[in-house]
Parts: structure tokens; sequence; C-alpha cells
């Protein structure tokens, strides 16, 4: 099947972290291309190569309010079912806000994407994410839903743009092979150009962050999620973690990593991608769950996001600072049972929607 390679292009002098990118004709999501909404943000740029196969449909959302998805969990990480509008405070900024939809459980449609790290670390476990993932997305997918599946390494790839086809994520996840960039020669940049890097490059994972939820997440409405099967390490990204956080916040994702290694792989040193991946799921909702190289560890890693994801709660709220300024916005959810614990994005940023 046709691949699309995603490739971040740095301007001549990197200030700041301040990134640029060159914009492709044709906006792959939501169409019509023409009204697909653009982000001032600058950043790596994703180029798609192949056509869109299937029409998309988006969800419609009344742009003025702020939309929360979460959990509710007990001490010991049960889920709590069946609350109700009046068991929640909502605060922005420190300040109560008026909730004006709730919902017990979410039966939005999901928009999906799978992130699937191919880098030389992740040669003992990429046949189970494969496997796994791809019973994952039949189970939770349903007709309304749609997904898509991008793999990392030296390259980010798209391997299979938004669709709701099953089959199509299931070729894609399994056309993911591991890449360690060995082949020594200049990988060529948008425009079939050199890519200007710096440092050694080998797991483009905040890239890849970055990409997903600017380029694709970024361009939906609604209910949103990304998962990550990786071992949490990056290697040679042109962004940081705080870009890649950023990014899942503008695009309102929840982010969940599965730390997928096999731990003699790394030899005496071990591995320490997760403390960085906690500051990634922790600030959009998610969490990270550790999976090791055990199928069975994976299997109920998988599990318990489906269940969480259809367990969500929703509130809708108009914020009381109705100014769009593009400043971030924290965000609180209490629960008026103290042993009660939500699981919810850590804020947003106020950025106004074009039409």
């Amino acid at each position: 099947m046709p691949k699309a390679r995603l490739l971040p292009v740095l301007t001549a002098v990197v200030c700041l972290v301040t990134l640029v990118g060159t914009v492709s004709a044709a906006q792959t999501v939501p169409p019509p291309a023409s009204n697909a909404p653009q982000s001032n943000d600058s950043g790596p740029v994703l180029s798609p190569q192949h056509d869109q196969d299937e029409p998309i449909t988006t969800l419609k959302v009344d742009v003025g309010v702020v939309q929360l998805f979460f959990n509710v969990k007990d001490k010991k990480g049960g889920l709590i079912p069946n609350l109700t509008k009046d068991s929640f405070d909502v605060y922005e900024d420190g300040k109560p806000q008026t909730i004006k939809y709730f919902a017990a459980e979410s039966n939005l449609p999901l928009t999906l994407g799978m992130l699937i790290d191919a880098s030389g670390s992740q040669m003992r476990v990429l046949d189970m994410e494969k496997e796994v993932g791809g019973s994952f997305l039949a189970q939770i997918l349903t007709e309304k839903d749609m997904a898509f599946v991008l793999s990392f390494d030296v390259n980010i790839d798209l391997l299979q743009d938004f669709t709701s086809s099953v089959s199509r994520l299931k070729s894609a996840l399994n056309s993911a092979k591991i890449n360690t960039g060995g082949g020594g020669g200049a990988i060529p940049g948008i425009g079939g150009g050199p890519l200007p890097s710096s440092g050694n490059r080998g797991t483009l994972l905040y890239d890849a962050v970055y990409l997903a939820a600017h380029d694709e997440l970024g361009q939906q409405v609604g209910r949103k999620a990304m998962i990550l099967l990786t071992d949490g390490e990056d290697n040679g990204s042109q962004l940081k973690v705080r870009d890649a956080v950023e990014s899942a916040q503008k695009s309102d994702s929840i982010v969940y990593v599965l730390l997928c290694a096999d731990r003699g792989f790394y030899g005496i040193g071990g591995y320490s991608g997760a403390g960085e991946m906690k500051k990634l799921t922790q600030e959009t909702g998610g969490r990270v769950i550790e999976v090791g190289n055990k199928m069975d560890k994976l299997r109920d890693a998988f599990e318990q996001i489906a269940h969480e994801l259809r367990s969500q709660y929703n509130i809708g709220y108009v914020p009381t600072n109705s100014v769009k300024d593009g400043t971030f916005r924290k965000l609180e959810i209490r629960p008026k049972n103290a042993d009660y614990k939500v699981q919810s994005r850590a804020g947003y940023y106020a950025i106004a929607h074009r039409d």
C-alpha cells in the first residue's frame, strides 16, 4: 500500500526552537481541503503522498464551548460510572464555570491515532505490537469512528490516513518495519532535497507526536485520542517533549503511552523514557502503562484503554473568560466525593477557530 513520508524541516538558524515548514498543496483532513482549519504554529509539516480514498465526515460542535472528556476512578483505579452533573465542579484558571452540557457516557464518534515505534530498540516487540494493536482497533472502532496509523524511527511515515476500515488499518500496522537508518546516505527532505539536521537521528518520537496532533488530529473535532507504542526514548527529534505536549493540548487529544521494551536490548544502563512519557500523558488526560515485552500485558493495557474510552464523561461549558488570545487556560474538574480522582487534561489553549 502507498505510504506517506513525514519529514520535519529545520530553518537554517534555530532560535528558541522556532521551526518552519512548507504546507502541502492538498490538505488531507477534513475535506474539503480549502476549508480545513490551519494553525499559526510553525513546526514540522505532514506532507501526504497518497489520495484520500474515502469520504470523511466530521462532527460539528459549538466553538464557544470547551469540551472535556474524562474518566473518574476510585482509590484503587477502578472506573466510577453513573455519576451526574451535580457530582462535579469545573474551574478554569481557578474560577468556577457553569456546566452547560453533560453526558455520563460518551457515544460521540472517536477519532484515533495509533503511533508505532519502528526504531531498532523495538526489534523484539514490534510483531507483538502489530498483532495486539490490530485486535484493539477491531474491538474499539465502530462505523462512525476513524483512525490513522503512523510509524516513527529515523523517519516518520504515515502508513494509513483516516479511515474506518479496520482491514486497512491492520494492513498499515503490519507494513511497519524496523528502520535504523543504517544506509548512511543523506535522508531526502520535502521536495527531494537534503534534510538539515543536527545530532544523531534515531527515534523521532516528539516530532511524530507533534505531526500526529498538529496535522492530523488537530484538523478534526470531537472526541480524540492518540496511542503510542514505544519505549519512550527520543533520539534526534527537532522538537522537545514540551512541544509535543503543547501540540497534543492544542489538538484537544488524550494521549496514552504503552511502554513496550525488551529490557535485554538496553544493557546495564536500562532505558529512561518513562519520565517524559508521564509528562505527555498527564498533561493530556491519558496515562502511561508499563508493558515490557509481555503480550498478555499488552492485551490487558489495550483492554484498559478501550474500557476508559467507552466510559468517558463529557462536560461542556462556556468560559467566563471569552477572550481568544491563545493563552493556556488551566482546567480542573473537582469531584465532590473526596475518594474519587478525575483523569482529565490539564488545560487548553484559547485559540480562535477559523471558519
